[in-house]
């Protein structure tokens, strides 16, 4: 049986970003710096969401010689229902606003 728990507001900030263009790639360095959220406590929610396959990932080339190549991501269909119902499960009138440095 499978546990379902509610998104923290970690990992709402970081559906809240993804979904304003939800068929958009995003590079995680690009999502780190919308939500505010660091690089210890976002490349883990990343992972777990490709894991539940809320997320896509692919490998993009590095453009640059020398430079390697990059993780980027993005919603797949199952990921943008649940990421609206996620969004929508917010109490009325609270929006999902980055958590902060020390949160």
């Amino acid at each position: 049986m499978e546990r379902r728990r509610r998104p923290s507001r970690h990992t709402l900030a970081l559906l809240d970003a993804l979904i304003q263009r939800p068929r958009a790639w995003y590079y995680g360095y690009d999502l780190s710096r919308v939500t505010e959220l660091k690089s210890g406590t976002l490349y883990p929610i990343l992972m777990r969401l490709c894991e539940r396959r809320v997320l896509e990932s692919k490998w993009q080339p590095a453009t640059q010689e020398g430079r390697p190549p990059r993780h980027m991501y993005r919603l797949t269909s199952a990921g943008l229902i649940f990421a609206r119902d996620s969004l929508a499960a917010q109490p009325a009138g609270r929006r999902v606003e980055p958590p902060g440095e020390y949160a």
